[in-house]
């Protein structure tokens, strides 16, 4: 008698995968000539050991890239989805389609930003930020990287107080 295990890979079925976590930290990175996002190793690792190799690459607020895991583009898709009556959702949905593409990294550790949203972000030749949440991937301008990191340092201790009277250890 074949058993379950068996049986499932014999019908395509891949066992659960452990949850794969992006790295931490913030890695500066370019898109080459071609409109490819250069990935350093960490996330190279990260994008290669997800179950599926399948990546949404979009942008919902019009300053960030955000490259999600196809499986938490598709709960973020059904998030907004059950939540149609609000008209957010849905115009944050046609956004995302709008801008966003389906993506693979490639074998050299590359992932395409399509090119109305290389266009639209002005991505093309400056520096760039890879910042992961947790999961997914944004990627920032320089310019939007030190706004967003001069926001977070408003009251910092203010901050930190209040995370740690939460149970922030």
């Amino acid at each position: 008698m074949a058993s379950e295990w068996s049986v499932n890979v014999e019908r395509g079925f891949a066992p659960p995968a452990e949850p794969v976590e992006p790295p931490d930290g913030a890695y500066p990175t370019r898109l080459d000539d071609r409109g490819r996002l250069r990935l350093p190793v960490a996330f190279v690792r990260y994008f290669d050991r997800l179950a599926e190799k399948k990546l949404f690459v979009t942008s919902l607020d019009g300053l960030s890239v955000r490259i999600y895991p196809i499986a938490t583009w598709r709960k973020t898709r059904e998030f907004l989805a059950t939540h149609r009556e609000d008209p957010a959702a849905a115009d944050l949905l046609f956004l995302a389609n709008h801008y966003g593409a389906n993506a693979e990294m490639d074998p050299q550790g590359r992932i395409l930003i399509h090119e109305e949203l290389r266009r639209t972000l002005a991505l093309e030749d400056r520096p760039l930020w890879l910042v992961p949440w947790i999961w997914r991937v944004d990627v920032m301008t320089e310019e939007h990287y030190q706004a967003r990191k001069a926001a977070a340092e408003q009251d910092r201790a203010a901050k930190l107080a209040r995370m740690e009277a939460k149970g922030m250890l």
